[in-house]
């Protein structure tokens, strides 16, 4: 075996040696790219999802007390959006709310963030306990939502 031969030998040894490595290289730099595909479909869905959040309006009711005997109905918009054209409307009979009240204040055109309307209700000894309100409206992400809320005196 000639100097020559063990050049060559080495040379072909340095040679599978670099192929590996870089075969190895390119597994985890395979293996990099594609966590990062996930990572970044994963960004957008949470990204999809604070834009359509933030399109929202989320309305609510409860029944607050003032002094001894007078009673409101609160209904608030915690949501990031406006709503708008809210109604108001009760499956199980009104006999809480006073009637004018709902006549006069809705539907409501707007209720903005963190804005609030009440509603002035007549709780006497014959009022149920529970009552069923149902609140839709409408917002930037759809046009016909709905929520119904279980108020409780």
């Amino acid at each position: 075996m000639s100097a020559g031969d063990v050049i060559a030998v080495l040379a072909l040894v340095v040679s599978g040696y670099a192929a590996w490595t870089t075969s190895k290289f390119n597994q985890r730099q395979k293996s990099l790219i594609e966590s990062q595909e996930r990572l970044n479909a994963l960004l957008l869905v949470k990204e999809e999802g604070e834009a359509a959040e933030e399109k929202k309006a989320d309305l609510g009711a409860t029944v607050i007390k003032l002094g001894s005997s007078n009673y409101r109905v609160k209904i608030w918009n915690k949501g990031k959006s406006p709503a708008r054209n809210i109604s108001i409307d009760f499956p199980d009979g009104n006999d809480l709310i006073i009637h004018s009240e709902v006549e006069r204040k809705f539907p409501l055109e707007v209720l903005d963030r963190l804005q609030a309307v009440e509603l002035i209700a007549a709780v006497h000894m014959g009022t149920k306990s529970k009552h069923t309100v149902r609140l839709t409206w409408s917002d930037d992400f759809r046009e016909a939502n709905e929520k119904t809320v279980y108020l409780t005196v």
